[in-house]
């Protein structure tokens, strides 16, 4: 199909709104009541969540049961089953969602089909053993809009996952889809479009929150016969999953905003860089660009414009470096994965020389809806300097492990005790690594400053991409600091000396002090060195690679201090500052620990306590896990 102007484009929408229709009015509706077949619903719908996470449950196996019980209850063609994107609640997928009544099924298997079958769609009873269970009250909720997970969120750059099947244009089309295209290319001018997204307030999510209008600005002011537009799509962060969520379940809206970038600067070309390691973000985007070429909204004279648009995918070998975007355009370039410096900016001369606008995903995702509704809407969420909505992947100790949307300004309160649901075991709150590898560890002390870009750096981490890492008081923060501090030396592309030699011999400080041979001059080597490095490195991956280290190193200087000092780990997670003893009282010499342990550390003779020899210890912790009577301890 091949639409051709702004009145063919409308005749979808309004053929495909009606698809939606029942999906909608069950967000308004739900009040909780099950509507099977058998209580006169003449049509219903089951959505099941399609994304990574859930497939890797075997989501697209529940697809398929479901479908086959359908078919032999003869009631096929009265129940849709829909994949969508990612729901978001991570932590109790798969998730199934059954429209009209709303009802929200989490940690279903293939075996849970024939109950939801024939209990729900036929029987008109809600499955109870599948519906959530608030862990607070104890009581099941059916609808998601009732669940603490959800009842803060503020979906704007998610606001299609989820809710429409991602391969399926004119679904996309039906939330007003594309009309932000046609607006621009018909009523617009370019100047005219830059200066809304510019109003809108809009920053880039990518991590480096440079306004995203004056971005575009920038592109559309340099003068060449060819620009191109490069989405961002490099996600490298441990634990980081936004933007794959938002290409796996609504890559359209990225197509259209390329599209929309495309026309504001003068570009003909888009070049989308994703890491191949994303297969099903892959394979979604390239079937969303290509109903979009079908469709005629990407190709020759879009919409009778006289605007021709285009766009490539090129593919990444996941490294780290390349989300900065110099490193990015010469990845694309065939050339090294490596930074350049700035000036030039890639909007006067980028990919192949040519003018290049860069935004990641998210900071995409967010140009329809901010066309569509008006820079004022989207201005008006959020906070003074930092408007709208931001994706966070929550992950970590804690509850409600899953994807997340709210608006600048949420406390880190609010997002790890209401939304996140608290630590995990019960345990106490230590810290939370913010900005992924090159965030800052923040600490209770931090919980209720508002979230936003300038808030987070002036307490020395920051917004980065969105990953959100919780730790309880079972994490040692040196280690933590180790960690991230690992993956950046790895990830370094080794360009410049401050990235490639300072972050080893930071690294080597840290292994010095986790294996108990630290002082207390190693510490001021580390906060010294780290400053050194933020000032001096090339790049955004070396000047905020010591950000875990300065800042775990600023709010837990106490636990630094006992690492090289008192050769203790509080949290006993450092192997070499562990003593494993014997308590004699409790031994009764069964000689199990012994005979289990790879160093021949313990000596006793049997029915008599057991003594373990610390010069000969590993501290494997073997002896540990096999003693029945809780003899040994650790300290």
């Amino acid at each position: 199909m091949k639409i051709l102007t702004i009145g063919d484009l409308n005749a979808v929408r309004e053929r495909a709104a009606k698809i939606l229709l029942p999906r909608e009015e069950s967000n308004r509706s739900a009040d909780g009541k099950c509507c099977g077949l058998d209580t006169g619903t003449g049509h219903m719908q089951i959505l099941i969540c399609g994304g990574t996470g859930c497939k890797a449950s075997s989501s697209h196996l529940i697809y398929e049961k479901i479908r086959e019980l359908l078919e032999e209850k003869g009631v096929a063609d009265r129940v849709e089953v829909i994949t969508t994107g990612c729901f978001g609640f991570c932590e109790k997928g798969p998730v199934v969602k059954m429209i009209p009544d709303n009802t929200f099924y989490t940690q279903v298997t293939p075996d849970d089909a024939a109950d939801i079958v024939n209990m729900h769609v036929i029987g008109g009873q809600k499955v109870g053993r599948l519906l959530y269970v608030d862990p607070k009250s104890g009581e099941s909720v059916s609808d998601s809009k009732h669940m603490d997970f959800y009842r803060k969120q503020m979906r704007v750059a998610l606001r299609n996952c989820g809710f429409i099947d991602p391969e399926n244009i004119e679904e996309y089309i039906a939330r007003d889809g594309y009309a932000a295209l046609a607006d621009s290319l018909l009523n617009r001018t370019p100047e005219e479009v830059i200066d809304e997204v510019t109003r809108s307030g809009l920053r880039g999510r990518g991590g480096g929150g440079f306004p995203t209008g004056v971005k575009w600005g920038f592109a559309r002011k340099s003068v060449s016969d060819i620009k191109y537009v490069v989405c961002n799509a490099d996600e490298g962060d441990p634990g980081a999953f936004m933007d794959r969520s938002i290409m796996e379940g609504d890559p359209h809206s990225i197509v259209e905003a390329m599209a929309i970038c495309g026309y504001s600067i003068g570009s003909s070309k888009g070049l989308v860089y994703i890491r191949a390691e994303y297969p099903l973000a892959i394979h979604r985007l390239r079937t969303a660009i290509s109903q979009a070429r079908e469709y005629g909204l990407l190709g020759e004279n879009i919409l009778g414009s006289g605007f021709s648009f285009d766009i490539e995918i090129r593919y990444g070998a996941g490294a780290f470096v390349c989300g900065e975007e110099t490193a990015l355009i010469h990845s694309m370039e065939g050339k090294r994965g490596e930074p350049t410096m700035k000036p030039p900016f890639p909007a006067e001369s980028g990919y192949l020389g040519k003018p290049t606008n860069v935004n990641n995903v998210e900071t995409f995702a967010n140009i329809p809806v901010i066309l569509t509704k008006g820079a004022g809407w989207f201005s008006s969420i959020g906070t003074e300097k930092s408007k709208g909505t931001k994706v966070f992947a929550l992950a970590g100790k804690i509850n409600n492990v899953g994807l997340i949307e709210v608006p600048m300004g949420t406390t880190l309160r609010e997002v790890i005790y209401e939304i996140g649901g608290g630590i995990k075991g019960g345990k106490k709150f230590k810290a939370v690594q913010t900005g992924g590898p090159s965030g800052g560890c923040l600490t209770e002390k931090h919980l209720d400053i508002p979230i936003d870009f300038d808030n987070l750096l002036a307490e020395g981490s920051m917004m980065g991409s969105g990953g959100m890492i919780v730790m309880d008081e079972d994490d040692c923060m040196v280690s933590v600091a180790r960690f991230y501090l690992d993956f950046t030396v790895e990830e370094s592309c080794g360009k410049c000396t401050p990235c490639r030699i300072g972050n080893k011999r930071l690294l080597e400080t840290l292994n010095k002090i986790t294996d108990g041979r630290g002082t207390e001059e190693d510490l001021k080597t580390l906060s010294t060195l780290g400053k050194v490095i933020k000032d001096t490195a090339l790049c955004g991956l070396g000047q905020t690679s010591p950000n875990p280290v300065l800042s775990t190193l600023n709010h837990f200087h106490e636990e630094y201090l006992e690492h090289v000092r008192d050769h203790k780990c509080r949290a006993k997670q450092c192997k070499a500052l562990l003593t494993y003893v014997i308590n004699p009282s409790l031994c009764i010499g069964c000689h199990l620990c012994a005979k289990n342990c790879p160093a021949d550390a313990i000596i006793g003779d049997v029915r008599k306590p057991h003594v373990i020899n610390p010069a000969k210890c590993v501290k494997c912790g073997m002896c540990m896990a096999r003693c029945r009577f809780k003899a040994i301890t650790v300290s």
